[in-house]
């Protein structure tokens, strides 16, 4: 079986059909070609090279605006908050994908205020796990507790988690939201 090649070349074209198909950061790209050099099996002197080869494809992909840490991490943020995402959860996922802490402060306060986008978020991810006001009022009490537990999961904090379950029904917690984005 032949080891794929790990020159420079080889390596910006799998960068860009990693590109063609998900959007990435510099540093995600950079562990996707790492993992590709694994993957070969390449020698220690070979890994060593190809992590030169790929600091030199980032570099290039970053000239030719093909690489934008910057508007990935706020298409991101966008994205995930539109999902019901919390700040917190928000930042690190950033962090996970390899964002730099610069970035992503960036692509938060292009968020909109926080206090009101938190309070959204939250209903988008009740409303999304048919929580609290979307249960049926009978069995609203014996699952408040692990409603309470997936917004603390998603990076909610208490008193916000329990005003968002407090909502008498969907069309309160509809309202909420909107007064908040207002």
């Amino acid at each position: 079986m032949a080891r794929t090649a790990l020159d420079e070349e080889s390596l910006e074209k799998a960068a860009i059909d990693y590109l063609g198909h998900y959007a990435s950061s510099a540093g995600n790209l950079r562990r996707v070609l790492m993992r590709r050099i694994a993957r070969a099996g390449a020698e220690r002197e070979a890994a060593a090279a190809a992590r030169e080869a790929i600091e030199a494809v980032v570099a290039r992909l970053r000239a030719k605006n093909l690489l934008d840490d910057r508007l990935y991490a706020a298409q991101l943020a966008q994205s995930l908050r539109r999902r019901g995402g919390s700040a917190t959860s928000i930042r690190a996922r950033l962090a996970e994908k390899g964002v730099a802490e610069d970035d992503a402060k960036a692509a938060l306060a292009g968020l909109g205020a926080a206090a009101a986008s938190e309070l959204a978020a939250a209903c988008v991810l009740v409303r999304r796990r048919r929580l609290g006001p979307y249960r049926a009022v009978a069995s609203r009490a014996a699952f408040r507790e692990r409603d309470l537990g997936v917004l603390a999961r998603a990076g909610f904090g208490l008193d916000l988690a329990r005003r968002v379950l407090a909502a008498r029904d969907e069309s309160e917690l509809e309202r909420l939201a909107q007064e908040e984005d207002a």
